[in-house]
């Protein structure tokens, strides 16, 4: 697993925020009565210890992809690893010549389904998108890791949603009961809206790894000519089963010329 360091200011302060948020937000619901402050205070400190215990991994997944290495392309293709056997080097030439285009902006041979990210000013391959919140591209190595960080962030922001809520009591309200419950009603603010775009987010992009597709591919189909010359509609589509098995469980980079040449793919 490669890791790249925080790529100026810009990566410290995004990160910095995201720390920030899931501090305050802890904070509100362990100062105010919530539920887990009454659970803490009874000595019950099952549940207290589980709900850190899933932040801290949510945080921990942050982390992990938005420091490491999303997959850059770092040089040709072709040079990556002599052949020795001279048929198998042919058709391994053959496959590689099938879509290769030198890139405009760093002069490399990308590979299929690689992207230019002028964000991180690299060819990144199996590009999704490139992720403001995590100051990082999603890319083919660090997508699982994404959507792994998605669902146990989701599941955080379900649970802190009702213990935020049993913390707030609407019966006084008053100026002064708002002041001395704004912190808990801003992480409820907090937590509902990012409840909400974390179900979106998964959702998305569960409904992109079972079709073995991307975001810029969805998104840009008409503009991307492996996918507008081909003649079926998604070249790489293995199934539900197999697509979920592969996103999740490759432990390699795949050689997406040779799936699109299996399905008669064009020489572009």
């Amino acid at each position: 697993m490669a890791w790249r360091g925080a790529r100026g200011s810009g990566g410290f302060m995004v990160r910095a925020v995201y720390v920030g948020l899931t501090c305050g937000v802890l904070l509100g619901l362990f100062l105010y009565p919530t539920d887990l402050q009454r659970q803490e205070e009874q000595g019950d400190l099952l549940q207290p210890l589980l709900f850190l215990a899933l932040v801290l991994c949510s945080m921990l997944l942050y982390f992990v992809v938005s420091l490491m290495d999303p997959g850059y392309v770092e040089h040709d293709e072709e040079e990556k690893e002599p052949v020795s056997d001279e048929k198998e080097a042919m058709n391994s030439q053959e496959t590689l010549n099938l879509w290769l285009r030198r890139c405009g902006y760093c002069l490399l041979k990308q590979p299929m389904r690689a992207r230019h990210c002028q964000a991180c000013r690299h060819c990144v391959r199996r590009y999704d998108h490139h992720c403001p919140w995590i100051y990082n591209c999603v890319g083919e190595r660090n997508h699982p890791f994404f959507v792994a960080y998605l669902a146990v962030q989701l599941v955080v922001l379900l649970w802190a949603l009702p213990v935020a809520w049993s913390g707030l009591d609407f019966e006084h309200p008053s100026w002064a009961w708002f002041q001395y419950n704004l912190l808990l009603l801003l992480s409820f603010l907090v937590v509902a809206i990012f409840t909400v775009v974390m179900i979106l987010l998964l959702g998305c992009h569960l409904y992109l790894a079972s079709h073995n597709t991307t975001t810029w591919e969805f998104m840009s189909r008409h503009r991307i000519s492996y996918l507008r010359d081909c003649e079926v509609e998604n070249p790489f589509d293995r199934g539900i089963f197999l697509n979920l098995w592969q996103f999740f469980c490759a432990c390699r980079l795949i050689a997406w010329e040779t799936l699109y040449a299996e399905v008669g793919g064009h020489t572009v």
